[in-house]
C-alpha cells in the first residue's frame, strides 16, 4: 500500500477576503499514484491545485481553514519556491510557455533551481526527449510557432526539468485535438510507471481522466460530492450521466438527485 503523499484536510479558500471558493475540501494523494480531481468549470478544481502549491496569494486567495500536509509536513504557509524545493511542481492551465524562447530553451527554464550540475541536466533533457519525442524534433523552434499540443508537452517536459516528486496538472486536455489528449495522457502514464512521478491533475474531460487516473475526487461548487477508485467511478450510474453523457434526463446536478443525498448524508 502507497504512503500518502498528500493529505488535504477540510480547506477553505477565500478570494479578495469575501469569496468563498472552497467548502471543506479533503483530498488525500498516495505516493506513486494518479489522482483526478474533476469538475465542471467553476467547481473550484484550479484553486484546490493553487492552493496545494501556494499560488493562491497572487490571485488574492488564502486557505483560510483546514491543513495541507505533503508527507506530514503542513505546507499551506510556505512559499511557492520552497515548495518547488520539496518536489511539488504545478503546470497551469493554458500551456504557459515563453514565446520568444526556443523548445529547448524553455525546458532548460525547468533546471533553474538545481544545483546537481550540468550534466545531470542533459540527462534529464535527454529523459524529457524520450518522453516526448516531438520536442525533440522542435527543439530548435521558437515555443510561439510551435502547435498547442507540443506546448502542452513543453510545460510539462519543463516540470519534468526540476525531478518532481508530484505534478500538479491542470486542465491538461483543453483546447486539444482528442488524438493529441491521448498522447499526452499517454506520456502521464508512463511517467507515473517508469519514473514513480506522482500526479495530481485537475481535469474536465471525466472520460479520460479516469481512463487514465487510479482514483478520483468529483468536485461541485467548491465541495467533493463523490469520490473513489477510477474503475468504480467510471461504472458508476450517476457519473455516467453527470459527466459521461451517457444517459437521460434534465438533472444538471448530483444535488438534484433526492437518492443520491440520501446516500451521502454529509451533503448539505
Amino acid at each position: 500500500m502507497s504512503s500518502v503523499l498528500l493529505d488535504v484536510n477540510g480547506i477553505e479558500v477565500i478570494y479578495n477576503h469575501v469569496i468563498l471558493v472552497l467548502k471543506g475540501v479533503s483530498l488525500q494523494v498516495p505516493e506513486g499514484r494518479v489522482v483526478a480531481l474533476l469538475g465542471g468549470n467553476g467547481a473550484g478544481k484550479t484553486t484546490t491545485l493553487r492552493a496545494v502549491s501556494n499560488l493562491l496569494a497572487g490571485e488574492r486567495g488564502e486557505v483560510t481553514k483546514g491543513s495541507i500536509e505533503l508527507r506530514g509536513e503542513r505546507i499551506e504557509r510556505l512559499s511557492t519556491a520552497a515548495m518547488v524545493q520539496r518536489g511539488v511542481i504545478q503546470v497551469m492551465e493554458g500551456r504557459h510557455c515563453f514565446a520568444h524562447l526556443t523548445i529547448e530553451e524553455n525546458l532548460l527554464t525547468g533546471a533553474y533551481t538545481r544545483r546537481d550540475g550540468k550534466a545531470a541536466v542533459a540527462a534529464t533533457l535527454d529523459k524529457v526527449y524520450t518522453y516526448f519525442p516531438r520536442l525533440k524534433t522542435r527543439r530548435a523552434s521558437q515555443a510561439a510557432y510551435t502547435s498547442g499540443g507540443e506546448q502542452q508537452m513543453c510545460a510539462i517536459g519543463r516540470a519534468l526539468m526540476c525531478n518532481p516528486k508530484m505534478v500538479l496538472l491542470d486542465e491538461p486536455s483543453m483546447g486539444l485535438a482528442p488524438q493529441i489528449v491521448e498522447e499526452v495522457f499517454e506520456i502521464v502514464r508512463d511517467l507515473n510507471t517508469k519514473e514513480r512521478v506522482t500526479f495530481l491533475l485537475a481535469e474536465q474531460n471525466t472520460n479520460i481522466a479516469l481512463r487514465y487516473a487510479d482514483h478520483g475526487y468529483i468536485l461541485e461548487s467548491g465541495r467533493i460530492v463523490m469520490e473513489g477508485a477510477a474503475a468504480e467511478l467510471r461504472e458508476n450510474e450517476d457519473v455516467k450521466e453527470f459527466y459521461l453523457g451517457m444517459g437521460g434526463g434534465d438533472r444538471k446536478s448530483f444535488r438534484d438527485v433526492k437518492s443520491y443525498k440520501r446516500r451521502k448524508r454529509w451533503l448539505a
